[in-house]
This record gives structure tokens, sequence and C-alpha cells, in this order.
């Protein structure tokens, strides 16, 4: 998995590339720890995003609880793989997708 991460002010662009598991998910978590500090939008890019299991499912919830009530959080570019898996886990009625 590669994280790229680009900060614009308050906003914080988070693109992931690969497969966002249970050996990934731990490196994501950490890195979005370290990062949301000062952040009121948080913006997911998984137009490379080729895979999510349980657990890059319960980083991306964390996330979302995380900017709930400081701000905002959206998921784009999701393939129509993930975005099944979203569908099925009923992650699209908790997530903002774009």
């Amino acid at each position: 998995m590669i994280i790229n991460k680009t900060k614009e002010d308050t906003k914080l662009t988070v693109s992931i590339e690969g497969r966002l598991d249970t050996t990934t998910s731990p490196e994501l978590s950490k890195e979005l720890e370290a990062s949301l500090v000062g952040v009121d939008q948080l913006v997911f890019d998984l137009k490379q995003l080729e895979y999510i299991s349980s657990s890059g499912l319960r980083v991306l919830l964390s996330a979302q609880k995380a900017m709930n009530g400081k701000g905002t959080m959206i998921v784009k570019n999701v393939s129509d793989m993930v975005m099944e898996i979203f569908e099925i886990t009923g992650f699209t009625d908790i997530l903002t997708i774009e």
C-alpha cells in the first residue's frame, strides 16, 4: 500500500494505492492520527485502491468519527469493486461518497 498525503490549509487529501487490509490498516491509522490536527476537511481519494477489508473499513469509520463535529470527510473516486463492499456493509449510508 502506498499513502500519499496533500495538505492545503485545513484540507487534507489522502490517496491510497494498493490494498487496505489487516496488514496495511495500522499504517494508515498511524498516518491519520499524526495528520488530522488542524484539519477540517478530510478527503480520501480511492482511485488506486484495489481492495479493502473489514480492518480497512474500521480505519475509515474511525476517521469519520474523528471528523464528526470538527469538519467533513469525503470519499471519492471509488472503484466498482470497493463500492460494492461499501454497499454490502452499509458504508454508503455512513460515508459521504462522491
